[in-house]
């Protein structure tokens, strides 16, 4: 069983949120050293968060960042249902940036794994297929 510390604070979660930061600015280091320029970080909208926004050129990503132990268990987590609901973000986000709706728009992933480089992944999202929905 898991305490909460003298702040009430789980350490766990404490520990998970670090390493996700720290993998959000790894990531961020792969981008740049790509040529993209950071726009944005953990935006929030009403349909979900973006890990990173980046800019090179003409083209725009909306990157979702995965650190897991293995490449495959990366690549597992992303579904498409987070693909729907980043391509979902990612379309509101260029509703409220207008400079940015003839960019070309790429849904990419990084996928940081220990003691490697990060793996960039473009457009990785926008070929999942499309959740089906039930009917009612």
């Amino acid at each position: 069983m898991v305490t909460a510390n003298k702040s009430g604070k789980n350490p766990e979660r404490i520990a998970r949120y670090r390493r996700g930061r720290v993998s959000e600015w790894v990531a961020a280091a792969a981008l740049l050293a790509r040529g993209y320029r950071i726009l944005a970080r953990r935006t929030r909208t009403p349909y979900g968060e973006i890990d990173l926004i980046g800019v090179r050129g003409k083209r725009i990503a909306f990157v979702e960042v995965k650190r897991r132990a293995t490449r495959l268990e990366a690549e597992a987590a992303l579904t498409a249902r987070q693909a729907g609901r980043i391509a979902r973000a990612a379309a509101f986000w260029v509703g409220r940036h207008p400079a940015y709706r003839s960019h070309e728009q790429g849904l990419d992933a990084v996928l940081v794994l220990p003691r490697r480089l990060p793996v960039y992944l473009p457009n990785v999202l926008a070929g999942m297929p499309p959740i089906q929905r039930a009917a009612r």
